[in-house]
């Protein structure tokens, strides 16, 4: 904490919902922490362009968190990605009558030492400045292999691997850190149910959509025998490419169709 504000190690800290009072706004990471009777506002982001942009939004949210709380408010924004954007270097939103500042932190600028010095912020050091990377993630991955408490060193390194992703390939990634040991986090498990959640809501999408496309071929190719007699089997895997929205069309096409030349010259306008 006393890396972002100028303060004794808080006693009581309440992380705050990110929903704010009218409409909300939401952002890429957003965390509110409220503590001696202040709110220390910290949104993290991969990239200097937003809509609207990040300076009007670090407005809106001071003016929101003020209205809401009525005590004093730190904002800070935590750029994790490297660029040479000058909006990495804007801290402060103006316009004809109002000017609203807010800290800065390009983490890639930032002396590994303290983020090295705390557990919890061994994932931001992964995105510090060095020069040797390599180097650096090898004795984050050392430090975190150190810690004996089992579920905070799963968390962390869930977290480490996550953020190293920005910054490292894959492989070097899984080299030093043990996937094993990463499966035991709860951060984890989370990203692993969301993953698990929204592939199950694809295949159930994809095989709902397969078997809409398999009805309609089948009705299309029984009403096409029906009409024309036998179909060639090139034409049979054309017909086979048609999306269902083309099957349909096909399908009130083929009632006009008195034989096989007209399949052809169907598909042959449609696919040509």
């Amino acid at each position: 904490m006393s890396w972002l504000l100028p303060i004794d190690e808080p006693t009581d800290v309440q992380v705050l919902k990110t929903e704010l009072i009218q409409e909300p706004i939401r952002a890429d990471s957003l965390v509110f922490l409220q503590t001696d009777n202040q709110i220390l506002h910290l949104e993290f982001e991969t990239r200097p362009y937003s809509d609207p942009p990040i300076a009007f939004r670090m407005l809106d949210y001071y003016v929101r968190l003020k209205r809401q709380y009525s005590c004093d408010i730190n904002q800070v924004v935590i750029f994790l990605q490297q660029t040479a954007s000058e909006q990495v270097f804007v801290s402060e939103y103006t316009d004809a009558n109002t000017r609203h500042g807010y800290r800065v932190i390009r983490l890639w600028e930032q002396d590994p030492a303290l983020l090295l010095s705390v557990p919890g912020l061994l994932p931001l050091a992964t995105l510090s400045q060095t020069n040797s990377p390599r180097t650096l993630l090898e004795q984050i991955a050392t430090q975190i292999a150190t810690i004996e408490e089992p579920t905070q060193q799963a968390d962390l390194l869930a977290c480490t691997q996550v953020l190293a992703g920005l910054r490292f390939e894959k492989d070097l990634i899984r080299q030093l850190f043990r996937k094993e040991t990463m499966r035991g986090s709860v951060i984890y498990q989370e990203i692993r149910e969301d993953g698990l959640i929204e592939g199950r809501q694809l295949g159930l999408q994809l095989g709902l959509e397969e078997g809409r496309k398999n009805e309609a071929l089948s009705f299309v190719t029984r009403q096409l025998t029906r009409r024309i007699g036998t179909i060639a089997p090139q034409i049979s895997e054309q017909i086979q490419t048609l999306s269902v929205e083309e099957l349909e069309n096909l399908g009130e096409a083929l009632l006009d169709f008195s034989e096989a030349a007209d399949l052809t010259n169907w598909l042959n306008e449609r696919q040509p």
